[in-house]
């Protein structure tokens, strides 16, 4: 399956990536590397569980962020990352 980003996930995981970078690059590259990595080994549509919150989308938890994605045809939209920490700013 091919896997899309969406505008709103791409400028989303730019802001994890801007967040941990204040903090050591080193430490941001790893995060997004994981992300990105996890991302590309959607195989299938159901593959991960269906989002409690917003059932329409399936669910991936990498460390402490949420990732949703939808899949279409024979495409995965990843469409929102987020942090899932109770006292973070959510990223939507």
């Amino acid at each position: 399956m091919k896997v899309v980003w969406t505008n709103t996930a791409k400028n989303q995981l730019r802001t994890i990536f801007n967040f941990y970078k204040e903090k050591s690059v080193q430490g941001a590259n790893t995060i997004k590397n994981e992300i990105l990595n996890t991302t590309k080994k959607i195989h299938f549509a159901d593959q991960y569980q269906k989002d409690e919150i917003e059932p329409e989308y399936r669910r991936i938890i990498v460390r402490d962020y949420k990732i949703l994605y939808l899949a279409i045809d024979e495409v995965i939209y990843i469409a929102k990352i987020f942090s899932t920490k109770r006292n973070s700013v959510r990223q939507l």
